[in-house]
């Protein structure tokens, strides 16, 4: 493998595991016996989860060198 995919096979494992710790996180936040919610919060939460998520599968799916949104005459 190349330098560079090494490097981003480096860096996309362990952001890629800080990640799913901090989701982990948020799913510890359903304990009734600790916390108290409105399932609004709850919607609000996984929305912007889900949204993140459909960032970065967008970014990975742009063809190389796509620049975003880039005014152009």
């Amino acid at each position: 493998m190349t330098q560079k995919h090494d490097k981003f096979r480096e860096l996309a494992e362990g952001r890629t595991n800080k990640a799913l710790e901090a989701i982990i996180r948020i799913g510890k936040l359903s304990n009734r016996q600790l916390y108290e919610w409105d399932d609004a919060e709850v919607r609000k939460i996984t929305k912007a989860l889900r949204d993140a998520v459909a960032e970065v599968e967008k970014k990975f799916s742009a063809p190389k060198g796509a620049k975003e949104n880039k005014f152009k005459l």
